[in-house]
């Protein structure tokens, strides 16, 4: 098992910039990819970002790309998202998520078997 927790959000302008964090416990040795996903009211979750284990691979969505990194510090069983240049449309409550199959960064929701609680991130106009 794979205990994930959110942190970071909160209430941001147009224009700004956050970063998002996941903590990881519990069973982290055997090692693990992990995707950001964010749903709004109304809204399917939907992909944002991922990591592979060791960093050497990210996937992250067209309509964020260019402006949301990810990023990972194993010693510290973290995951980073950095998102910048935020938009109203970026609102959202953001979800991370481990898989146990650590080589590739996925898309898919069905890839992944832990969730964490989520954090909200609200970008006013």
């Amino acid at each position: 098992q794979v205990q994930l927790v959110e942190s970071g959000g909160g209430l941001v302008q147009a224009g700004g910039s956050r970063r998002l964090a996941c903590a990881a416990s519990g069973r982290t040795s055997s090692g693990y990819a992990v995707g950001w996903f964010r749903q709004a009211p109304g809204k399917e979750r939907e992909f944002v970002a991922s990591i592979n284990w060791s960093g050497g691979s990210t996937n992250v969505a067209d309509s964020v790309k260019g402006r949301f990194t990810i990023s990972r510090d194993n010693a510290k069983n973290t995951v980073y998202l950095q998102m910048n240049s935020l938009k109203p449309e970026d609102s959202a409550v953001y979800y991370c998520a481990a898989s146990r199959f650590y080589g590739n960064a996925y898309a898919s929701r069905e890839r992944y078997d832990y969730w964490g609680q989520g954090t909200q991130v609200t970008v006013s106009s």
